[in-house]
């Protein structure tokens, strides 16, 4: 009974973290901000941080079946 959510949950994290990834290495790949008005190596640093964060958290839910 508690395994559907716990799916749920890693997947939505772990789209989310790879999205945000991929999201912020195409914009620095195009050497465009990630943040409008931030310090461009703080934003980026931040995004993929979180990223990584949102994809730990869904592998964390994934293998807590």
């Amino acid at each position: 009974m508690e395994s559907g959510p716990a799916i749920f949950a890693g997947v939505v994290f772990a789209l989310f973290g790879s999205a945000l990834l991929v999201w912020t290495g195409t914009r620095l790949r195009r050497r465009e901000p990630v943040a409008h008005g931030v310090n461009p190596v703080a934003s980026a640093g931040l995004a993929g941080a979180v990223g990584v964060a949102a994809l730990t958290l869904g592998a964390y839910c994934l293998t807590r079946l």
